[in-house]
């Protein structure tokens, strides 16, 4: 199928900017790319179909839901709970070339670390398989000599573009 890559960090880190980045950098070179987001929040997703019909299916008691036309797909549910894993394997679906997952720190895939202050280099204590470190900040050297480290987002994708960096996956 492809390769996929995880980017974590604490909220308000920048993930979401430099995930929407590597899509576009990604986009750019050809490839098909599909993203997955951990909902970190504690109420639970909105949904903004209720008076729609796949919203009237799911209050009468459809456990999922999917509405397909043009060329456009939205599935939904309120009752099911995906592991990453199951996402994952839905995607292959899709025929990607990379999948972006943003969240999940504690999954095992490759994984860029966005850090924006000394607190969050607790982060990698914590996490497997990182990849690279984004900071906001000049790191210390025992992290610099234990990760591949960048400043700048946009020299960062094109190392992970050039590199393929992520998990091949089947």
């Amino acid at each position: 199928m492809g390769r996929i890559l995880q980017v974590v960090g604490y909220q308000n880190s920048g993930k979401t900017t430099f995930v929407v980045e590597y899509i576009e950098a990604a986009v750019r070179q050809k490839l098909k790319v599909g993203t997955i987001k951990h909902h970190g929040h504690l109420e639970a997703i909105k949904m903004d179909d209720q008076r729609k019909d796949t919203g009237k299916h799911r209050q009468a008691g459809a456990q999922v839901t999917l509405v397909e036309g043009n060329g456009s797909l939205v599935l939904t549910s309120e009752k099911l709970s995906l592991s990453l894993s199951q996402m994952v394997t839905l995607y292959s679906q899709f025929q990607l070339d990379v999948i972006i997952v943003e969240g999940f720190k504690l999954a095992a895939y490759p994984k860029v670390v966005l850090v924006t202050s000394q607190a969050d280099l607790l982060l990698l204590n914590d996490l497997l398989n990182i990849s690279c470190v984004i900071a906001r900040f000049q790191l210390p050297k025992e992290i610099t000599e234990r990760f591949q480290t960048f400043y700048h987002t946009k020299e960062c994708i094109e190392w992970l573009l050039t590199n393929k960096v992520g998990e091949m996956i089947e």
